[in-house]
């Protein structure tokens, strides 16, 4: 098992390297350049959103700037904090729909990036190769879609750690 305080790695798009739980892949356009439906995608490694979002939005926050709100599927998480702090900035937690798997991540007022939230508790496997589909050119599919095209079933994503040990 990973310790807990294994950083978010992002990878290139077309990165072929092993991924772990935490890593995030990100293609790097904003919403009116979009080719296909995901900017991104994101594996973390429990449903403790405060101890899995820090990471990702630090990661985010060195690349793309500062991030001012996420939108995540109550369901998907336990706990539902308003807000979280990064880097000493308040960055917004909207506990909206917005659908099965998603998050949306905002950058200033209509910057939108949409990343596939690939179910802690995934096999390796199965996660890498969702991760690299929801990133490809003119990728049209759904999260549901590509979850199940990649082998991801429901019984994969309601059998996840709520947190780690230690």
């Amino acid at each position: 098992m990973l310790p807990a305080t294994h950083p978010v790695r992002l990878l290139a798009d077309t990165s072929s390297e092993p991924v772990l739980p935490g890593t995030a892949v990100l293609r790097m356009e904003t919403t009116a350049r979009r080719t296909g439906t995901f900017d991104g995608a994101w594996w973390p490694r429990t449903r403790d959103l405060t101890s899995q979002l820090s990471g990702l939005l630090t990661a985010l926050t060195a690349r793309l700037g500062p991030i001012a709100r996420v939108g995540l599927d109550a369901s998907d998480w336990d706990g539902s904090p308003g807000h979280l702090f990064v880097d000493g900035h308040m960055v917004r937690i909207d506990w909206s729909a917005v659908g099965d798997n998603t998050m949306i991540v905002t950058r200033g007022d209509q910057d939108h990036f949409l990343f596939l939230v690939i179910p802690p508790g995934t096999g390796i496997g199965p996660a890498h190769a969702a991760m690299v589909m929801a990133v490809e050119d003119d990728n049209a599919a759904s999260a549901e879609r590509i979850l199940a095209a990649t082998g991801i079933t429901r019984a994969d994503r309601s059998d996840v750690p709520q947190s780690l040990p230690g």
